[in-house]
């Protein structure tokens, strides 16, 4: 596969994606909305084929969110069980909206499952990004109390990934919610550190150390834009940059 004339796609050769299972259900309020799941899918093929080795975490609070179900009486570890096995069906689906693309996928999971995916295994993973596909890291850690933005920041530091893209419904991070305030301002940029002290809530606290402690920038940006993610590779649109 050619490698593109531009200098970001050159700059990250290997990148994290991270989404929530919101990203994957529309307009429905829950679930997966297959039009919805092919556009991501679509995103994600328009910059495999820079040349660029992709990982993705998926959240899966479009099916089950363990905080949730833990906040309505449900034992915590059985809760957050459940929200890692809801990570596995958003993979799968978008393994199979990225092989119906031609993208080569493989969904790797945490907890063993033989039948549906791999386990994990960091340097079957390596190879399998060496080779150009695309790997789907499912089942966050594999241990209750940890988010899938820990894991999207744990794998991409196993993977030796040289940023974590993190695709919001918004083109930034914003000192407020920018739906509800008009006044509210975009970072260009900022540091770990200030995403901490200002509780900007980008990812969770543990998710943020573990970036700044093995200094993995951090790009935000609107995946709902046509291209965007694309766009950002080639050095365009409109992002925040978090850094060490």
């Amino acid at each position: 596969m050619n490698k593109p004339a531009l200098d970001p796609a050159a700059k990250y050769s290997r990148v994290m994606l991270k989404i929530s299972g919101e990203a994957l259900m529309g307009d429905q309020g829950f679930g997966l909305h297959p039009p919805t799941v092919e556009r991501v899918a679509r995103e994600v093929k328009a910059v495999h084929d820079l040349g660029v080795e992709i990982c993705m975490v998926i959240g899966g609070g479009n099916i089950f969110r363990g905080l949730q179900g833990s906040a309505q009486g449900m034992e915590r570890t059985t809760a957050d069980y459940m929200g890692m096995l809801a990570t596995v069906m958003n993979a799968l689906a978008m393994q199979a909206a990225l092989e119906s693309l031609g993208v080569f996928t493989r969904v790797i999971s945490a907890i063993p499952m033989d039948q549906v995916c791999e386990p994990y295994i960091r340097r079957r993973a390596v190879r399998h990004l060496e080779k150009k596909r695309v790997c789907i890291f499912a089942a966050g850690t594999g241990n209750p109390y940890f988010t899938t933005d820990t894991a999207a920041a744990l794998r991409a530091s196993e993977m030796a990934c040289q940023a974590i893209f993190m695709g919001k419904n918004v083109d930034g991070i914003y000192d407020k919610d920018p739906k509800t305030n008009p006044d509210a301002k975009r970072y260009g940029d900022i540091s770990y550190d200030d995403v901490l002290q200002k509780n900007l809530k980008v990812m969770d606290a543990s998710a943020i150390a573990l970036a700044r402690d093995n200094r993995m920038p951090l790009v935000v940006f609107a995946l709902n834009e046509p291209g965007g993610f694309r766009g950002i590779m080639a050095g365009q649109g409109t992002y925040t940059l978090v850094h060490d």
